[in-house]
């Protein structure tokens, strides 16, 4: 019996491990494609996998796949914070077209408010989550404090009170727990 060489069997690990960050990584990038597309013509899927392709080979050409990027590790948790932002992007909407109509309730001012996440991945989908919700944009991001400008206090609520962070930091401990 051939005896297996013990650094043979830990690059095999590293390969498994990579192939695995990259198949998840193509088949998000493939329903996130399929989902807003809409359109199922055998010429734009092909143009759909190959974009879906070519992101995944500049991914691996840029090293930038691996346990800290792989949307993969967050497992049911992603979708579940997705389905809570896209909530918290409606509502903000409804907020702000209220604002429109009674431009008086409108009191924009800046906040600064400390950042409880670990990972850099964490805190740039923060800050991404900030700016996506109408009634919000994030002008400074650093390692332990974010600076926000809020078109009123409505809007600064969930920024002052943490609780958008609460839910990055619950997506985050799903990401530890996968590992």
């Amino acid at each position: 019996m051939a005896r297996v060489d013990g650094n043979f069997a830990a690059r095999f690990g590293n390969i498994r491990r990579s192939m695995r960050y990259f198949l998840s990584l193509a088949f998000i990038l493939a329903a996130l494609w399929l989902g807003i597309s809409g359109v199922y013509k055998p010429a734009i899927l092909a143009l759909g996998a190959a974009s879906v392709l070519l992101v995944v080979w500049l991914s691996a050409r840029m090293e930038v796949v691996g346990t800290e990027h792989n949307p993969a590790l967050y497992s049911w948790r992603l979708p579940v914070y997705w389905a809570w932002l896209i909530g918290q992007i409606v509502s903000a909407n409804v907020h702000v077209a209220r604002l429109v109509l009674q431009p008086q309730r409108i009191h924009p001012r800046v906040i600064r408010a400390p950042v409880p996440l670990e990972t850099p991945v964490a805190k740039v989908t923060y800050a991404n989550s900030i700016t996506l919700t109408p009634g919000t944009v994030t002008l400074q991001l650093e390692d332990d404090f974010i600076e926000v400008h809020a078109i009123d206090d409505h809007s600064a609520a969930g920024i002052e009170d943490g609780s958008m962070a609460k839910r990055l930091r619950w997506l985050e401990q799903g990401r530890e727990a996968s590992r």
